[in-house]
């Protein structure tokens, strides 16, 4: 006859991390979420990024929540027009025939490269702590 041993303690582990871990998960994408938000922001607030005149380009920059628990996400962008001329430069002609020669100046790409590793760290983190049984 074979016994397992401490499966009591195993079942009690799963069922804490079945309630916890969506709870956390969320909070953290939420989180690095509005972290990402503000760090574009700051970048898009003078160079190298784009220089503020009135704001309104810095103020269309969002943040959209959605899912739900384990399946959060978070959307950093925005609806403004010159967002991605600004990003990645623009050089030649527009639609109205006028000839542009802007660099990009740089600001949601390089938020976004301080903070993934931050959010896959605390992701790991969070993997880490429910990982293993604790006894």
């Amino acid at each position: 006859m074979s016994t397992i041993r401490g499966a009591d303690a195993v079942m009690a582990a799963y069922d804490r991390a079945i309630r916890t871990v969506p709870q956390q998960v969320l909070a953290t994408v939420t989180g690095h979420g509005a972290m990402l938000q503000t760090r574009v922001k700051a970048a898009a607030s003078g160079r190298p990024g784009p220089r503020v005149i009135t704001g309104n380009y810095r103020r269309s920059i969002g943040l959209e929540l959605g899912g739900r628990s384990a399946t959060a996400t978070a959307t950093v962008g925005t609806n403004a027009p010159q967002g991605r001329r600004l990003e990645h430069g623009f050089y030649g002609a527009d639609a109205l025939g006028r000839l542009f020669r802007q660099p990009p100046l740089p600001h949601f790409g390089p938020s976004f490269r301080v903070t993934a590793p931050e959010f896959t760290a605390a992701l790991h983190t969070l993997i880490a702590q429910y990982g293993r049984p604790r006894s």
